[in-house]
């Protein structure tokens, strides 16, 4: 019996919720994955997991039982990678992380970080929609928010800093809202996968929007802002270049809520091998030398703001 085998089937069994998906992963059969869980069930002599037509549930005897064979996985594998690079990080990385925010900040430095630790593989998925990390077999996520979920861990790398906007072709339509509450006069771009739903967070609390426009990426929220189409909310640096040149205005500004982290996360049942600590580290020190990241970049922005209008104004009195 390849006990190896067995732990491996069951925990990928959990994680996935499917037999048949750890078969394709194995290039093997379903019933060869059915039959090494019910081994493993025989030779522990307990159930791990209820089975039913929709799902596989771990009993509380799998629950503990996956989260100390994960380790032990984990920990294996990493053994494998030290002993054939010779203590240097190496194997496959897969890292999540939103659309806008991985081709803005992290694909320009994915470069230099494969040609500091060349013996890592790197799978980053760039999507919006959130994922489970432990089901989608992911092992690090870059998240911007409060981390909500007690089976996962997290390590803050920066801080999101939200702002209201609009451009100079919808305000040359509509006057800009003075206060929250005016929005609900106003054609607002709503971007669907927001935690909030429908509703903008400002220092006084949720603002429900609507508009006739919605997008499930903040690209889309983005274009329809700089095409006119309406008031966009969003994170700060994902406007600050359209912010100081004046193509969109900050509206609202005495309202914008407190920053919110940015977090890579990863699972408590996961033992990080020593590619994700490095990556850690690299992405830890290329956010922390990015100011549009850290607290206080909508006061610097600000502050930028207001020196670029005086210098306008004095040159035109001139």
């Amino acid at each position: 019996m390849d006990r190896f085998l067995l732990m491996h089937c069951y925990v990928r069994a959990v994680e996935t919720g499917s037999f048949s998906a750890v078969a394709r992963e194995l290039s093997t059969g379903q019933p060869n994955i059915s039959r090494n869980i019910a081994a493993l069930e025989q030779h522990l002599g307990t159930r791990l997991l209820h089975r039913s037509t929709r799902k596989l549930t771990p009993t509380p005897e799998g629950e503990r039982y996956y989260a100390e064979v994960r380790r032990v996985l984990d920990a294996a594998e990493e053994a494998d990678a030290n002993a054939r690079g010779e203590g240097k990080p190496g194997g496959l990385l897969r890292v999540s992380c939103s659309t806008l925010l991985g081709r803005e900040h992290l694909l320009p430095h994915i470069g230099a970080l494969l040609g500091r630790y060349p013996s890592i593989e790197l799978d980053l998925q760039l999507s919006d929609r959130y994922i489970d990390l432990v089901e989608g077999g992911v092992d690090l996520a870059i998240r911007i928010g409060t981390l909500e979920d007690s089976a996962l861990r997290a390590r803050r790398i920066g801080m999101s800093e939200r702002v209201c906007v609009a451009s100079n072709a919808y305000l040359a339509r509509r006057a800009a809202p003075q206060t929250p509450a005016d929005l609900h006069q106003h054609n607002c771009i709503v971007y669907t996968l927001m935690n909030s739903g429908i509703s903008w967070r400002f220092r006084e609390g949720e603002v429900p929007v609507h508009g006739s426009f919605r997008s499930n990426t903040l690209d889309g929220v983005y274009r329809a802002v700089m095409d006119g189409l309406g008031i966009g909310y969003g994170p700060q640096w994902m406007f600050e270049r359209e912010i100081l040149d004046g193509s969109v205005k900050m509206l609202m500004a005495e309202h914008y809520p407190p920053a919110v982290p940015i977090n890579i996360i990863y699972s408590t049942h996961r033992l990080l091998p020593r590619r994700a600590v490095v990556f850690m580290d690299f992405i830890a020190e290329v956010f922390g030398r990015d100011p549009t990241m850290q607290e206080g970049a909508l006061a610097r922005l600000s502050e930028r703001l207001t020196k670029t209008n005086n210098k306008k104004k004095r040159l035109a009195n001139q």
